[in-house]
């Protein structure tokens, strides 16, 4: 909606100018693509027609520093210059290992323009990790970021045959401590791609003019939530159908976008659904990129950047929607006060646009347009929303209450749905047509069909992938004989048309009973309180269904000491009796109204947080599962015993006194509403 009233735009960023069981959209499939098509073709033909225009922006040293899309594009003809120095060839891999900022980008479109596969690792890959990808890739040369990269790829160097090469882009601790015959320096190889473009000045031109449609542009691989990461190979055909569905054919925003938007990079670039934001997005219509100076910044750059195309997974909207409770309980008595007449009206308005596909009313725009005055803008501008135009929550399922707050205070929210294995090309919830609840419609050019027998989830269209890395039997197993995508998600049809995702199929749980439960739906309704960081639905084969609720630090610490709660550690919070009479009034809140086989009867307080290095969460921080129940294997045994009482389990409506000072504990919170 337009908003009532402007505001100042943070000095550092200028403003973006306001500029049925198969379904296949009647516009087609876009045609077969060429040379053309490839993203290193796309920011060359940017550069050229608009050559001082913003690309993207980053932080040095606290100043915001502008590329414009000239200095874009001769910095990556001069890094691939100097890829092809060290020998790349055409289907070589070259492997990326840094968080998001500029360079990420410009290695990513040089290794495309030489016909070579982009790799990238997630920054918080421990060195095991890091030495199967490299070595399962094959890569010739890996871009570090720091020591801390460098350092993990030397430990794992010796068992990664094919790694030539390690180019850091941070020299500090590097340059004159390490004398590994592998190490370049970023200035080194910019150096060395100056020497080989002025002897071989069309070396790089004729590299890309040989470039096909069936080229692999990059290497993409999945979380691991069950085995080893497989690598998903996207060609250039693919890239190009995403770009075209989703960029250019305006299938997330409308209008589409261009370069008058501007988006913050965050999320791990290893990630397909942070390429087609910030790269995809970037090269194919032209918006600006600013990169947040690391994950722990995010909440200041939103600030500082203002988007007006934002992306996150749920766990981020979550997190944002947990610091908006811990403000509004620590502020005045009078803030609280107006916090909570305007969240409720910002409620009734969300549950409006629930109803009507995301579009106001006269009366809901009047009610937003008072609310804007009085508590919508200074929220949005705290959490960095002020401009947003368009924003989505995909990657994993989201409680549909978070959705609803984010809608109710003017943040037009979009559930999306795609996977690495169809470049990231599914469903979407479009502006004026968002059914909460569900992942949207399929895109144009977007063949999909639930299976009658399973359930799950199948998808046909230019998208999908050319077939695992080195795995052809995994490979067949995903596309079948007439190219459908078995996406291993089992959904539905809502008013046929709209898909509505019930859970990954290996998650689905079978009790004791014979019941069939989907654990995500009751998963996400426990996270959606702002309490609540993890839980982990147990009852496979057992004879009712149990969690394992990791609480939310921030939250729940600032919750104790306003209760006077003296505590230390996680740990010693989780063990509190009354945080875990708290957590039981969210539990019971949640098995409300559900069937007696849905229902949560017994809950244990994980005693630290889940973490990516032990194991417990992939790089994307997503569950695994079976790792957590290894892990906590007593303590689940112990929520199917009597001994609660020791294990520091809760039986949820079975405490009496507790449940009721849990209620009262929590009744009256601030922010408590916008929560859900």
């Amino acid at each position: 909606m337009t908003e009532p009233s402007a505001e100042t735009v943070p000095p550092e960023i200028p403003a973006a100018t306001e500029a049925a069981a198969t379904t296949t959209s009647s516009a087609g499939t876009p045609a077969g693509v060429g040379p053309a098509g490839t993203i290193a073709v796309r920011v060359r033909d940017r550069a050229l027609a608009t050559p001082d225009a913003v690309a993207m922006r980053g932080k040095d040293r606290g100043i915001w520093q502008e590329v414009t899309w000239a200095g874009y594009w001769d910095t990556v003809q001069t890094v691939a210059h100097g890829l092809l120095a060290l020998g790349v060839q055409p289907g070589d891999r070259v492997a990326i290992h840094a968080e998001n900022r500029r360079e990420w980008l410009i290695a990513d479109v040089a290794t495309v323009a030489l016909r070579a596969m982009t790799v990238g690792l997630y920054p918080t890959n421990p060195p095991p990790e890091v030495g199967y990808l490299l070595s399962h890739s094959g890569a010739r040369v890996l871009v570090a970021e720091d020591q801390e990269q460098v350092d993990k790829a030397l430990e794992v160097i010796d068992d990664c045959p094919d790694l030539e090469r390690i180019v850091y882009l941070e020299p500090r601790g590097i340059r004159h401590r390490y004398r590994h015959p592998a190490l370049l320096g970023w200035d080194e190889l910019l150096a060395l791609g100056a020497e080989h473009r002025a002897a071989e000045p069309e070396a790089v031109a004729a590299r890309m003019a040989a470039a096909t449609a069936d080229d692999v542009a990059t290497l993409i691989y999945t979380s691991g939530t069950t085995g080893p990461a497989k690598g998903a190979m996207l060609t250039v055909a693919n890239v190009d159908f995403a770009i075209r569905v989703l960029v250019d054919g305006g299938g997330f925003t409308d209008p589409p976008p261009g370069p008058s938007d501007l988006l913050l990079s965050y999320l791990p670039l290893c990630h397909v659904a942070e390429r087609i934001f910030t790269t995809w997005f970037n090269a194919g219509a032209g918006v600006q990129v600013a990169f947040a100076e690391s994950i722990d910044t995010v909440q200041a750059n939103l600030r500082e950047v203002q988007p007006s195309i934002l992306f996150g997974v749920p766990r981020i909207w979550e997190k944002i929607l947990a610091g908006v409770t811990i403000r509004l309980a620590n502020a005045s008595a009078v803030k609280r006060w107006n916090a909570r007449i305007w969240l409720g009206v910002a409620d009734r308005i969300a549950g409006t646009l629930v109803r009507n596909g995301g579009r106001h009313t006269a009366g809901t725009r009047l009610a937003y347009g008072i609310g804007w005055l009085f508590c919508y803008r200074a929220l949005r501008v705290r959490i960095g929303m002020r401009r947003v135009r368009y924003a989505a929550s995909g990657a994993a399922p989201i409680a549909p209450d978070v959705l609803r707050f984010f809608m109710g205070i003017g943040v037009p929210m979009h559930e999306v749905y795609g996977m690495t294995e169809n470049t990231a090309v599914a469903t979407g919830n479009r502006p004026g047509r968002v059914r909460l609840g569900t992942v949207g419609e399929p895109h144009p050019g977007v063949e999909l069909r639930i299976d009658e027998q399973t359930g799950e989830i199948l998808t046909r269209h230019g998208g999908v992938f050319a077939g695992y890395y080195r795995d052809p039997a995994a490979t067949e197993a995903a596309v079948d004989a007439d190219g459908w995508l078995r996406t291993g998600d089992v959904g539905e049809w809502v008013d046929g048309t709209y898909v509505r995702i019930t859970d990954r199929a290996k998650d689905i749980m079978i009790t004791a009973g014979g019941k069939n439960v989907a654990p995500s739906e009751i998963e996400n309704a426990l996270k959606a309180s702002p309490y609540v960081k993890e839980a982990i639905l147990v009852g496979d084969r057992r004879p009712y269904l149990t969690a394992l609720v990791g609480i939310e630090l921030e939250t729940v610490g600032e919750w104790a000491q306003r209760r006077g709660l003296a505590y230390t550690t996680y740990r010693d919070l989780a063990e509190k009796p009354e945080v875990r009479a708290l957590v039981e009034t969210l539990v019971a809140a949640v098995n409300a109204g559900r069937a007696p086989v849905e229902q949560v009867k017994r809950f244990a307080l994980l005693p630290k947080e889940l973490d990516h290095d032990d194991g417990e969460l992939t790089a994307t921080q997503k569950v695994r599962r079976a790792a957590v129940a290894d892990r906590f294997a007593e303590l689940i045994d112990d929520l199917y015993t009597r001994r609660s009482a020791r294990s520091g389990a809760g039986e949820v409506g079975a405490m009496g006194g507790a449940a009721e000072s849990g209620a009262r504990a929590g009744a009256g919170e601030p922010g408590a509403g916008a929560a859900g």
